[in-house]
């Protein structure tokens, strides 16, 4: 029955097996929420638990936050050619390091780093298309649909977002204001397409409630 079970699941748990069997007994990293990640310059982040916010800086000042890294996913500097390029641990996180090394000798490990830079590439272009959308409203709900997918939670209310952004984060991703976004979120719970939980964590209503 298991041998079954592990013929049909994604690629995505044969490479996380495959993280597993690597730091096993190796030296992991745990970086508390809002902490700044460290990069180096030829080696690789793999994010074993939590989740991890990539960003940049414009030369004004302003921040422009590039997407995020779920668990099995890599990020560093050997990936971008932004500077500067910024992480923070969006949640407490624990990570792996790879150095290039590795990679070259492992063609299993480097085949799997291709896997979740895929889905990193998936997501990046999913975040352009709805950022061309022209109503805010529009990309404030594609954007919460993604975090659904990605990191949803069903609870009996809907489906809850299990990481906490900050309106001003929503508004760096989405190209707008904090004000904005603040207005379109209570328009959304008015509706209610959205909710809040006790925890200030954002709900995702299953269907609204009648008038």
């Amino acid at each position: 029955m298991l041998q079954s079970q592990v013929s049909i699941a994604s690629a995505s748990i044969d490479w996380r097996q495959t993280l597993e069997d690597v730091y096993r007994g190796r030296h992991t990293h745990a970086f508390k929420s809002g902490n700044q990640i460290p990069m180096v310059s030829h080696d690789l982040w793999i994010v074993c638990r939590g989740i991890v916010q990539l960003g940049t800086l414009f030369a004004s000042g302003d921040e422009a936050i590039l997407g995020f890294v779920y668990p099995a996913m890599p990020f560093g500097l050997p990936l971008t050619q932004l500077n500067p390029y910024e992480a923070t641990a969006l949640t407490d996180v624990v990570l792996m390091r790879l150095n290039q090394v590795e990679l070259e000798t492992s063609p299993l490990l480097a085949q799997g780093v291709l896997q979740q830079l895929c889905r990193r590439l998936q997501q990046t272009e999913a975040l352009l298309a709805l950022i061309s959308q022209r109503r805010v409203c529009d990309r404030l709900q594609e954007l919460l649909l993604m975090l659904k997918q990605e990191v949803g939670q069903d609870t009996p209310t809907g489906v809850r977002l299990d990481v906490r952004l900050t309106h001003q984060q929503l508004a760096n991703l989405l190209g707008t204001t904090r004000v904005t976004i603040t207005r379109l979120l209570g328009s959304l719970r008015e509706e209610g397409w959205l909710s809040i939980d006790h925890t200030r964590h954002l709900v995702i209503c299953d269907s609204p409630p009648p008038g």
